[in-house]
């Protein structure tokens, strides 16, 4: 029995090259377990976007859709069982084959524009939505092989690199704020302070504190520990909701999305003109793509920067597989009825626990596969569990911003608005795009267009044309 275990032990340490990257099997398992719990409200959140795309048993595209639960409706369930299934296909295929620790599901912010900018604002159908996103997973697949998607990453300038990492972080501990009550919108102030007597806002608070302390003790499993532990607390408080709590349930079917695309439809030119409608297709295709790959390029580069994944030549370890693993989840998630896949910013959890290989990101794939029977027990941990997660990542990659020079504002002003337009725009992407269109035009307008990369001309028109075009 020893001697079969240790085989076992010894086939997972030379397939994920465990030794090399200094790690070892319970240091991944257990960082493979923190990834999954600051991420599993995406399996619960992202079908509840996408009911206001009309997917839904009424096809309900507006408020009315609000009511519509994954327990009511057989469609929205039927998406909910499709994004675990994509969740798990696409983290599999990072973890067998990119051999990194990052977690590949729909992402969060793509999925509201596929909801209410596709859809609810452009009137295309959730089937035609999928179509899109198809087309832009298969443009991802191309761009990928011919290595397009690496030069982009290799021209975008270092201060650039190095803002994005602290710019993810500030987004991250927003994100966290947010989602545990801590900061509110107000329509004076855009936002403020929440009701620090709501128990909602006051077990976030405690579990920042049990986070942070265990962190700044060094202990082993401190967020992972954190999370369960505040989960916990939250059951007395009225927060964790473990009513009818059931440990195993099938998942629902998956036959109401999907292979859903409608491509003919897509296609269809009537309305607003040829001209009209395949601007606006294109347009569609070119910003699922556009946030896509800047979405992925800047979890990218921002945790591999915190996980020493940086080679001696400045590139990131087996980057071109990541990104095409993240191209072929996408093409894969538009047949089981889910949006743009991302690689989630949430993976720094586990890396913060000392996840390098990708044996982390398998372990959160088979819990993935585990969420379509666990899905009652996926749904209690409360937000308020997970939210001092975001925020405690934020604090360790915001460091990264003594690295940017802002000696030179040819250097700094793109670095600056990189960082900013992230939290306060909620989008990864709309920070590098300010960036890579500041970058050319503070170089050129100081005759300094020399150090500019002529890729980043070219990304600069794009962005320029994406927000002309397609605003927000």
């Amino acid at each position: 029995m020893k001697s079969t275990v240790q085989k076992n032990t010894n086939a997972l340490d030379k397939f994920f090259e465990l030794r090399e990257n200094k790690t070892n099997i319970k240091t991944e398992i257990l960082a493979g377990f923190t990834t999954f719990m600051t991420m599993a409200y995406a399996l619960l959140v992202i079908p509840n976007l996408l009911k206001f795309s009309g997917m839904n048993a009424l096809g309900a595209r507006g408020d009315e859709a609000a009511v519509l639960t994954i327990l009511n409706d057989p469609v929205i369930g039927s998406a909910f069982t499709g994004t675990c299934i994509v969740s798990a296909i696409g983290t599999l295929i990072m973890a067998l084959y990119a051999n990194l620790p990052f977690a590949v599901a729909p992402g969060i912010g793509l999925t509201a524009f596929f909801s209410f900018s596709v859809c609810l604002n452009l009137g295309y159908t959730w089937q035609q939505g999928l179509a899109a996103v198809m087309i832009s997973g298969i443009l991802f697949i191309i761009i990928t092989a011919t290595s397009i998607r690496e030069k982009i990453v290799e021209c975008l300038p270092v201060n650039i690199k190095t803002a994005i990492t602290s710019g993810i972080g500030l987004f991250i501990t927003l994100i966290g704020l947010k989602g545990g009550g801590i900061v509110v919108s107000d329509p004076g102030t855009l936002i403020k302070f929440g009701d620090f007597t709501d128990k909602a806002v006051i077990l976030t608070l405690v579990g920042i504190i049990i986070m942070g302390i265990l962190m700044a003790k060094n202990i082993k499993g401190a967020m992972l520990i954190s999370i369960i532990l505040t989960t916990i607390i939250g059951i007395p408080m009225g927060i964790t909701n473990i009513d009818g709590l059931k440990l195993i349930t099938a998942p629902p079917s998956v036959s109401h999305t999907f292979m859903a695309m409608d491509f003919k439809g897509l296609l269809n030119t009537s309305g607003a003109g040829v001209i009209g409608t395949i601007t606006s297709i294109i347009m569609v295709v070119l910003t699922f793509s556009l946030v896509d790959l800047f979405d992925t390029i800047g979890t990218l580069v921002g945790t591999a920067q915190k996980a020493n994944m940086i080679q001696e030549d400045g590139s990131i370890k087996n980057m071109k597989k990541a990104l095409l693993a993240d191209a072929v989840a996408t093409t894969i998630s538009s047949m089981f009825g889910g949006t743009t896949t991302a690689t989630y910013i949430e993976s720094t959890a586990g890396i913060a626990e000392g996840g390098r290989t990708g044996l982390t990101s398998m372990v959160v794939g088979i819990l993935f596969l585990c969420s379509l029977f666990l899905g009652g027990i996926v749904g209690i941990v409360p937000s308020q569990a997970t939210s001092p997660a975001l925020i405690i990542i934020g604090v360790l990659m915001i460091e990264s911003i003594k690295e940017v020079d802002f000696s030179d504002l040819t250097e700094a002003i793109p670095a600056f608005f990189t960082i900013v337009i992230m939290p306060f725009t909620y989008s990864i992407a709309n920070g590098i795009a300010a960036g890579v269109i500041f970058y050319p035009i503070m170089k050129l307008g100081t005759g300094k267009h020399r150090e500019v990369h002529p890729i980043m001309y070219i990304l600069s028109i794009l962005f320029i044309l994406r927000f002309i075009l397609l605003p927000e």
